[in-house]
């Protein structure tokens, strides 16, 4: 038996790659028509959007041997895109035709309850009443399994049978309940990412190939059990690591964190030591933190890089091998920030930003953080009235779909006047509230953006920018705060809920962590879905596993390990 993997060209294959030689299984990659003939076991990973999964297929000539080799009864097991193409359309792309495998359509979340893209981790429950293990695939309704997806498949076995008959397991999102696996004579599919979901996943893809390669295929018809009316939403709130890559004055990569972003150390007070002082802050090397915070529970890694290779981001060697390397060890999504925009080598050769970001998918890379080019883009969509389509933002969610595209807002307060103030972010204002710290009592102030690493401010607010970033395709608000950042006096709760009444999309709250009483605080009081921490995670001032074991305290779901 031979495992094949088909790569579409357009996304994140490599962790697949990564996840499967962890397991120990030889692999082959699909790179013709012909080799769907030598194929005997075949996984089709999936990222990106419906029609350009479709379009890639198409364009290799590869659409309709695969078709044939699923046609042929040979085990198929596609993962995210490579399941929802099994069906016969997408709201997604409604132009674009599917295999039509499973004759029904896929439609987009409803977001008047929920944020969208549904991102995180959550779980799911197996309608196979069979006490067979393999009837399962190696599944557990215990664990959590990491999705990222716009659209689905409703399980709703009234409405849409054909969708019911071929779910192998659901999930509950909000209000909606979605296929999550599909599995019916040779066919497997999970909406999740295995690869992306810890150990759990590896298990998924253990089972099954261990189950495939053996010439065992589940049998055609399976008896379920009925849905339960209301099953339990078991989404997490997600745990970030953050770290800044820089290169240091030796030009070694190094992580590094800093104070208002300056990240070069003091000298200390009355101290007559000053050899450290202006060297690059070093607080570790990037993947073996990486590799320790997916140990310890992280849900989530951002790895941004603020040196100076940005200039040129596909001659950033290093950097890509960071994204590599940590690809090979850590089994959680990675996104990856800095540099990620139109660009210019050194030999005059220019580089679009998507062609940037997918030199970052194929190494590892699973979403790309967009920063000062983002502010750019929406101070052009303000003046126009709407994109053009040639911003970072609308070029990456077209080709990769918006989930791979997170923009990074970096605002700081504005102080501004209370009584005579009568500017255009007067509906924004925020008001020092009288039982507050001192230093906010009796003021007022929006929030401005900035570029380059805060150094420069720009005339759009943080909801400007937010609500801008979503209309131009973002998937993800990264929220940082400038006034907090390195401050340990915990999240800014008034901008972190302002931009998330401001967008439908999901929304990460960072900067101004201290204590894992912050982390409750901003989950109880914002209802933001993920939060994000760098420097006490760096110093060990606190631990994944203790803020994870506060929020469990208080009621709020987590991923454990």
């Amino acid at each position: 038996m031979t495992l094949f993997l088909l790569d579409h060209g357009a996304g994140n294959v490599q962790s697949l790659a990564n996840s499967i030689k962890r397991l120990g299984y030889p692999f082959s990659w699909i790179s013709t028509p012909e080799d769907f003939q030598k194929a005997t076991v075949l996984i089709f990973p999936g990222q990106g959007a419906f029609h350009t999964a479709i379009e890639c297929l198409t364009a290799r000539g590869l659409l309709h041997p695969l078709l044939d080799y699923i046609n042929s009864g040979k085990p198929y097991f596609g993962i995210c895109i490579g399941m929802q193409v099994l069906f016969a359309s997408s709201a997604e792309s409604p132009s674009v035709r599917g295999l039509g495998i499973i004759p029904c359509d896929i439609v987009r979340f409803d977001d008047t309850d929920k944020a969208v893209p549904h991102m995180g981790w959550n779980t799911i429950e197996c309608l196979d009443p069979s006490s067979d293990p393999q009837s399962t695939e190696g599944l557990s309704a215990t664990s959590h399994y990491y999705f990222v997806h716009s659209y689905c498949a409703i399980y709703d076995p009234e409405r849409n049978p054909v969708a019911a008959e071929w779910a192998h397991s659901t999930t509950q999102y909000g209000n909606d309940v979605f296929v999550s696996t599909v599995r019916k004579g040779n066919v497997f599919g999970a909406q999740f990412h295995p690869e992306k979901s810890g150990a759990a996943g590896l298990a998924n893809l253990d089972a099954w190939i261990k189950q495939s390669l053996a010439g065992r295929v589940p049998t055609a018809t399976v008896t379920r059990a009925p849905r339960p009316p209301k099953p339990a939403d078991g989404f997490t709130k997600r745990i970030i690591a953050c770290m800044d890559v820089r290169a240091n004055d030796e030009g070694d990569l190094v992580v590094t964190k800093g104070d208002q972003y300056d990240v070069r150390e003091k000298a200390a007070p009355n101290s007559s030591t000053v050899d450290a002082a202006g060297a690059v802050r070093n607080l570790g090397k990037p993947v073996a933190l990486a590799s320790k915070y997916f140990e310890s529970g992280a849900d989530e890694l951002c790895l941004l890089n603020i040196t100076s290779f940005r200039n040129s981001p596909l001659h950033d060697q290093p950097m890509l091998a960071v994204v590599r390397a940590a690809a090979e060890r850590v089994f959680v999504p990675l996104t990856i920030g800095g540099g990620i925009k139109d660009a210019v080598d050194p030999d005059g050769t220019k580089r679009p930003a998507v062609e940037v970001a997918g030199a970052y998918f194929r190494v590892g890379a699973d979403k790309v953080s967009i920063g000062s080019e983002a502010v750019y883009a929406v101070e052009k969509l303000r003046a126009a009235g709407s994109g053009d389509g040639t911003s970072a933002i609308e070029t990456i969610s077209k080709m990769y779909g918006r989930q791979a595209v997170v923009v990074s807002v970096d605002p700081r307060r504005v102080y501004v006047d209370p009584s005579t103030y009568d500017g255009p972010y007067k509906d924004e204002l925020v008001y020092g509230k009288d039982d507050g710290p001192m230093a906010e009592r009796g003021k007022a102030w929006w929030y401005q953006c900035t570029v380059s690493g805060g150094r420069e401010t720009r005339p759009v607010s943080a909801v400007e920018l937010a609500r801008g970033a979503e209309m131009l395709g973002a998937g993800e608000i990264l929220l940082n705060s400038i006034d907090r950042d390195g401050t340990g006096l915990g999240f800014d709760h008034d901008l972190i809920g302002m931009i998330k009444r401001a967008v439908t999309i999901p929304v990460v709250a960072s900067s101004g962590a201290g204590t894992t009483k912050h982390f409750v605080d901003v989950f109880r009081e914002t209802n933001v879905e993920s939060a994000l921490a760098a420097g006490i995670f760096h110093r060990d001032e606190v631990s994944i596993r203790d803020v994870k074991a506060a929020l469990q305290r208080k009621g709020f779901n987590t991923r454990l390990i």
